[in-house]
């Protein structure tokens, strides 16, 4: 996704927009990431939740969780002069799974956020990224109160593949937030490249 705009100056400039997904178990922490690292106001699609979905939502862990989101989350941030991220966070709910589609089509790379006290509710995300080959790193969320474990012991519990990252952030905090899309950045990069010189090796 490239897109051009002006400088000072008055010249065009051209300007590299990358499209990134923030993906995850329910009520991890997504929305929280997108707006906390978003330049501008950032699109939500929150709802209250509802007695009619206590049978399908699992509030386990969460019990403070009072909205969820239906369809995606929408926020901007600058890396530096150039190079700018769109983020789509993507509902974490089985039953708002078709837009996953739709919403990683042209994506760089995604973030998969991680509860170590749900740690399974990560597994459908890091199944679908790694199925259709779309890199991705781990970011644990390290909420309060929660055990504290290692990179190392979140990729053996996850069985990542070797080399995908795994951080800890806190999606509160915008200069964690921004260090976990720096990191996937980087590693989207070396993945894309590695394929590009494969195709023509």
């Amino acid at each position: 996704m490239v897109s051009e705009y002006s400088d000072a100056t008055g010249g065009d400039t051209a300007a590299l927009a990358l499209k990134i997904l923030v993906a995850g178990g329910f009520g991890v922490g997504k929305t929280t990431l997108v707006g906390a690292v978003s330049e501008i106001r950032p699109l939500r699609t929150e709802e209250l939740l509802s007695e009619a979905g206590q049978s399908v939502d699992d509030t386990g862990g969460v019990d403070h969780k009072v909205t969820t989101t239906v369809a995606m989350d929408f926020g901007r941030i600058t890396i530096r002069s150039g190079l700018s991220l769109y983020l789509f966070g993507t509902p974490g709910q089985d039953r708002f799974w078709f837009l996953w589609d739709e919403l990683a089509q042209g994506a760089l790379g995604a973030v998969v956020l991680a509860d170590t006290r749900r740690l399974e509710d990560c597994f459908p995300a890091v199944d679908y990224f790694e199925h259709r080959k779309i890199p991705f790193v781990v970011a644990v969320n390290c909420f309060a109160g929660a055990r504290a474990y290692g990179a190392h012991d979140v990729s053996r519990a996850l069985d990542l593949e070797r080399g995908t990252p795994v951080v800890l952030c806190d999606a509160r905090d915008r200069d964690s937030g921004k260090e976990v899309l720096i990191r996937l950045v980087e590693y989207a990069g070396r993945v894309h490249t590695a394929r590009l010189l494969d195709s023509v090796g």
